[in-house]
């Protein structure tokens, strides 16, 4: 086989040896899904290398001889480019097997008749030797498949640079070299093979351009991936790690302008259209100049901002991630915004629980206390007394003097009896809250009477001031009557002798508005403050009547249990007013 070298061939063999050392290198070195860029390199330096030793040739059977090794590269080469988009797109194609069947079945018949094109017209219809005195080349009359294999290869092609632009048009700055890099690799040597096929531009009648323009194309690729490790990150791998992560991501270059962003980081923001490539951080947070602030140093930071997104507020956890290069230099910044609602609230649901255990752990030892020395005074003392009457050392009529005072005691120790078991109840097991429809009034009236001999040893009127008319309300009526009992006595024991205690009931749209109103001493500022916070307390009566602050506790309790509220008002020196507000029924 006589070869003649001239400057064509020598550069095609020479740049064929460098593209495939550069694909071989890698193929070893870079992931499977960059290694079909290797491959098409691969196939684009056959095709350059046995082009070289065409153009050396000068006989018809070693030109044929090369034109077949030759389509080891060019029959494949278009769909080894189209499947590579398929794979560093991430599209479903590469996984879809008949597709990729169908994808190189047409390189196959190829290559297939290419080989055998000698006996056959369907490739070659005729082909000649001719030489112009610089280079020898074969003019052929092209077949139909021949048409085939070009019209396939020009789409494969441009169907694949189409699959890069779709997915990567809104890319952002970090990967817009390598896409470009990408199109030029796929668009630059089939313009000039359009113009070799279309006679336009072809040097000297026999030379075809388009191995030189993917040879100098791959070159500079393969250098690019090798040296700067163009396909160290794929947008494939960085699009999966973007999109799975659940927190905002918002990547800012230099000059606070927005190069690129996950999906998330719409969820912070109520208009989503300001969330685009190229817009400045200025824009963004024009009303969050704290996030701005941050901006403008090296350190990574974070803070926490309430943000609303459509009527709910919530509240964002920003941390603040500057891209130094050299301890000095900024190239960047990244944002995670974390969406920290949910932790706050419990948070704050933890720091309230926590405040209501220490409380209730306060509140028990302090009851252990009233159960030690106010149940034991007053029982200890009617004991010593009815021994001392059985002794004979106090007379019978000493006795019946002493009994007002003894059975005021014991409606104290009756009424903290009452409230410790309820509260005991509610503490310990939980209480069962039995909703039944009743007419208030009647429950108003019922406490009157009951609370009617400890008013009128004050020389205090209890009125009832409600319409004549039945007050439905739903609750535990239970609960309803210690809530009353308690507040009533707490007016009475508070209010100067010979005044009143008024109860009212009034509609308020879907609550029954109950009100106790005395005139006594009223409620300091400090205690207004304690009751509104539920803390316990105790505070002594216009007679000296002693309290254990638990009947205020109870109330608050069962009225929330009964879905209802409380509001009091007082001014110290006039009185206070102690309404509550119940669900009405049917």
């Amino acid at each position: 086989m006589d070869l003649i070298f001239n400057p064509f061939s020598l550069s095609l063999i020479f740049s064929g040896l460098v593209v495939a050392c550069l694909s071989m290198i890698i193929v070893f070195k870079l992931e499977d899904e960059t290694k079909w860029v290797a491959i098409t390199m691969i196939l684009g330096a056959i095709w350059g290398f046995f082009y070289g030793l065409e153009l050396a040739s000068k006989t018809i059977e070693s030109i044929l001889f090369f034109i077949k090794l030759q389509y080891v590269g060019i029959s494949f080469l278009a769909a080894s480019w189209l499947y590579f988009t398929f794979k560093y797109t991430d599209t479903k194609l590469s996984e879809n097997r008949s597709r990729v069947f169908f994808t190189f079945l047409i390189p196959v018949i190829t290559f297939v008749l290419v080989l055998s094109l000698e006996q056959h017209p369907y490739f070659y219809k005729s082909y000649e030797i001719v030489s112009n005195g610089m280079i020898t080349g074969i003019k052929t009359q092209v077949g139909p498949w021949y048409y085939v294999h070009l019209v396939y290869s020009y789409s494969a092609f441009i169907l694949g640079n189409f699959i890069i632009w779709k997915r990567f048009r809104f890319s952002g700055q970090l990967f817009k070299t390598q896409t470009r890099l990408i199109f030029i690799a796929g668009l630059f040597p089939i313009v000039f093979n359009a113009f070799y096929q279309t006679g336009i531009f072809r040097p000297f009648e026999l030379l075809d351009l388009t191995p030189y323009a993917f040879l100098l194309t791959y070159s500079i690729l393969g250098i690019a991936i090798i040296r700067y490790h163009l396909f160290s990150i794929k947008p494939i791998a960085k699009n999966i790690i973007f999109e799975a992560i659940t927190s905002g991501v918002l990547v800012l270059d230099w000059k606070n302008k927005i190069v690129d962003f996950n999906s998330a980081i719409f969820s912070f923001f109520n208009d989503e259209k300001i969330i685009k490539i190229g817009t400045n951080a200025d824009e963004v947070f024009d009303q969050n100049p704290e996030i701005l602030n941050l901006l403008k140093g090296l350190d990574k930071q974070t803070i926490e901002i309430p943000f609303k997104t459509g009527e709910a507020n919530r509240i964002a956890e920003i941390e603040v991630i500057p891209l130094i290069e050299n301890d000095t230099i900024q190239n960047g910044t990244i944002l995670l915004f974390e969406d920290i609602t949910a932790r706050v609230k419990t948070k704050e649901l933890l720091v309230t629980q926590k405040t209501e255990l220490e409380q209730l752990n306060n509140l028990k030892d302090k009851y252990f206390s009233i159960i030690s020395h106010d149940l034991k005074g007053p029982i200890f003392g009617v004991k010593e007394l009815i021994h001392l009457t059985q002794t004979g050392l106090i007379s019978n009529e000493e006795f019946i003097e002493l009994l007002p005072e003894i059975s005021k005691n014991m409606e104290n120790v009756s009424q903290l009896l009452e409230n410790l078991l309820a509260w005991t109840s509610s503490q310990l097991r939980g209480e069962q809250v039995i909703l039944e429809t009743f007419d208030i009034l009647k429950v108003i009236s019922h406490q009157q009477q009951l609370l009617s001999r400890i008013a009128n040893e004050k020389n205090i009127t209890i009125q009832i001031d409600v319409p004549d008319s039945e007050f439905k309300i739903t609750g535990d009526k239970n609960m309803v009557d210690l809530i009353l009992r308690n507040l009533i006595n707490n007016a009475i024991k508070f209010s100067k002798p010979s005044s009143k205690v008024i109860l009212s009931a009034v509609k308020e749209a879907a609550f029954t508005k109950i009100c106790i109103e005395d005139f006594g001493t009223g409620i300091s500022e400090e205690n207004l403050q304690k009751i509104n916070d539920g803390i316990s307390f105790t505070t002594k009566g216009v007679n000296h009547e002693s309290g254990t602050g638990l009947g205020l506790v109870l109330v608050r309790e069962y009225i929330k249990k009964n879905d209802g509220k409380l509001h009091v008002e007082s001014v110290e020196g006039k009185g206070s007013r102690f309404c509550v507000y119940l669900p009405s029924g049917v």
